[in-house]
């Protein structure tokens, strides 16, 4: 797929030059597997959200060192929306880098407090929250921060959902419509995940190929629910300056296209994008712009699309049996980015707003 952003609408073009490809839906091409991309574009940027049986709020690169205001401004967004719609949120989606710098204490830390529970509150989001380890977990900060984000989720009462390496999770519990499969991206000897000291470290290669394993054999057991997702840290594929994971595309790719996944969610680079890929079924999300610093867009990635821009913000997923809808939001809550896809995985660009 190319999108050419001289194409683009006088906002888009505006928002291209500050390091923003957000791209005018009209150009999209034809792409994918199961249909077309198709595009029913508008210049709104406040989306009423309107029924579902299951809505996710998630949020990637969220737990920045020292004050985090920027991660709180997210936060308070994702509080604002969600009481603003009157939606019941069924799970938090936290696609790691958890906590960056020291996590003094480990699963003690008063971070996870200050961080987590207070800062994504309970009286709000009741629910679940499903994490994920980044490359910033994989961090010794005096300690190893995977292992005591482990350990909270085992010795506490709490919403922090973290039982293993990998795991599955249904919704909701009565009548699913969802299957969620957890990863841990964190791969050995991959260039697109640069490790910038002796401080990280990642999982060995006999922990990866154990988690294929796994994977596959989730992958290969009766799916019950009409949709399934993948979360992880790492994109497959990105536009941001980390680039394209050659390991995850070579292990998951494949599975995700025999598998039939519907979505992959992912953060690490700070931004929102999605992007369809050709020659790939799946719909590729990434939600980094949770409050650490931001990143600057590859400019040579720029006919990716359909959206990519340099953005604080947050991204809402909601789940109806036939269809699932995705809205990129900034921190005023306004609308960025919103697509659709349906069970045949017709993709369709149904809004793009203004940052």
């Amino acid at each position: 797929m190319s999108i050419d952003p001289s194409s683009a609408s006088p906002l888009s073009r505006r928002q291209f030059l500050q390091r923003s490809f957000a791209f005018s839906a009209s150009s999209l091409l034809a792409t994918g597997c199961g249909g077309s991309i198709h595009s029913a574009a508008s210049s709104a940027t406040t989306d009423s959200v309107v029924g579902g049986e299951a809505h996710f709020l998630m949020v990637g690169d969220w737990g920045e060192a020292g004050e985090p205001n920027d991660q709180g401004r997210v936060a308070y967004a994702m509080q604002q929306y969600v009481k603003r719609w009157n939606i019941e949120t069924d799970a938090l989606l936290m696609l790691g880098d958890n906590f960056y710098g020291s996590l003094h204490g480990g699963s003690a830390s008063m971070r996870f407090q200050t961080q987590f529970e207070s800062m994504y509150p309970e009286s709000v989001f009741d629910c679940p929250a499903l994490v994920v380890p980044g490359n910033h977990d994989y961090e010794i900060s005096p300690m190893a921060k995977y292992p005591a984000e482990l350990q909270y989720a085992a010795n506490n009462v709490t919403r922090w959902t973290m039982p293993a390496q990998s795991y599955r999770r249904v919704f909701p519990e009565t009548n699913p419509i969802v299957t969620f499969l957890a990863l841990d991206s964190n791969m050995p000897n991959e260039p697109a995940q640069p490790l910038p000291t002796g401080h990280f470290y990642t999982m060995t290669d006999a922990q990866r190929l154990a988690q294929l394993e796994w994977l596959e054999s989730e992958l290969q057991a009766p799916l019950t629910t009409p949709h399934l997702v993948v979360i992880g840290h790492h994109p497959l594929f990105s536009n941001g300056p980390h680039g394209d994971n050659h390991t995850l595309i070579r292990d998951w790719g494949p599975l995700f296209q025999q598998y039939n996944v519907a979505l992959y969610l992912a953060g690490h680079d700070h931004d929102l994008q999605h992007l369809e890929i050709e020659g790939q079924s799946t719909s590729f999300v990434m939600s980094g712009g949770g409050g650490a610093a931001l990143y600057p867009l590859n400019s040579s990635k720029a006919d990716r699309g359909p959206y990519a821009a340099e953005l604080f913000g947050f991204t809402h997923l909601q789940i109806k049996p036939d269809e699932l809808i995705v809205r990129h939001l900034n921190t005023d809550g306004k609308l960025l980015h919103k697509f659709t896809r349906d069970l045949s995985g017709k993709v369709t660009i149904a809004s793009q707003g203004a940052a």
